[in-house]
């Protein structure tokens, strides 16, 4: 096992909750690490608004997934970072050159879900999913990747919305049975259904993701640790701050009443200007 995914399952071996900012950009995972958070969340809903100011709605390639995903490890490289790998982009062997290639690029952990892809249009951006046991072959052939390259594989199964709670908690017990080491039930709505998917872990490492956006079950922190999750994702918290520091920065700039700002030395840190001068006076 590659020291970064050692390091999460030891994280997640321990008591306690882990709370998982997301981001999408260099400089999102530099304020990450930081902050002193111990694990990043790579998050395709953060990058897609980054990059292209667009929805999470499958518009990004591989490609540009991986590159993303390089220089949030590139940037923050003392944080353990799980990487969204969506759907893997294709079939059961480009879900495992999705693996492959995060696990290249410094990754801890991969997450790999059920939705169908490329995803129909028409149906007003709805989770739809692959059938149960396309989803369960997904599994496989990620969990035969990731343990071949010696990191961890996070299995989420978007099924509640289309095929219902009991379909969602059979996929759980799927994913387990094929190894994944670490589940993600997406959206339950309630109390009794978050319990459910935790049982359904078998003692595996449980993951919720509070969303402003969402309309599911999103407990505090501390009810997620009484019910037995291990780790939470805010997938766009950081993104949603992004977006309102700017356009308060913007309308000070039009107005004449100028925003809060970081300061110049403040902003050299989040830049590391120290650590590119040291290196310039070295290399001169």
């Amino acid at each position: 096992m590659r020291p970064q995914a050692a390091a999460m399952k030891a994280l997640l071996d321990q008591p306690g909750l882990q709370v998982v900012p997301g981001c999408g950009d260099g400089l999102g995972a530099r304020l990450v690490e930081e902050a002193g958070f111990r694990i990043g969340f790579a998050s395709g809903s953060s990058i897609s608004a980054m990059r292209l100011a667009m929805p999470d709605m499958d518009l990004l390639s591989f490609p540009e997934m991986r590159d993303a995903v390089e220089t949030i490890i590139t940037a923050a490289p003392k944080v353990l970072w799980l990487g969204d790998g969506d759907t893997g982009y294709g079939n059961a062997i480009s879900v495992q050159k999705t693996i492959h290639g995060y696990a290249r690029a410094g990754v801890a952990a991969v997450l790999i879900e059920d939705k169908a892809w490329p995803r129909p249009l028409g149906h007003k951006g709805a989770k739809l999913v692959v059938d149960r046991a396309e989803a369960r072959q997904r599994c496989r052939a990620a969990v035969e990747a990731a343990k071949a390259e010696g990191v961890l594989l996070l299995a989420r199964t978007d099924a509640s919305g289309s095929r219902g709670f009991e379909e969602a908690l059979a996929r759980i017990q799927d994913f387990v049975a094929e190894g994944a080491d670490i589940l993600f039930l997406d959206s339950p709505m309630s109390e009794a259904e978050m319990r459910a998917s935790v049982e359904a872990c078998q003692g595996r490492p449980a993951v919720a993701v509070t969303n402003p956006a969402g309309k599911h079950f999103k407990p505090a922190d501390d009810e997620l640790a009484r019910i037995g999750i291990k780790l939470v994702i805010y997938p766009q918290e950081m993104l949603a701050a992004t977006v309102l520091a700017v356009r308060t920065a913007l309308a000070g700039l039009k107005t004449g009443q100028r925003a809060a700002l970081a300061s110049a030395s403040e902003l050299a840190t989040a830049l590391r200007s120290a650590e590119y001068l040291a290196s310039d006076a070295r290399l001169a």
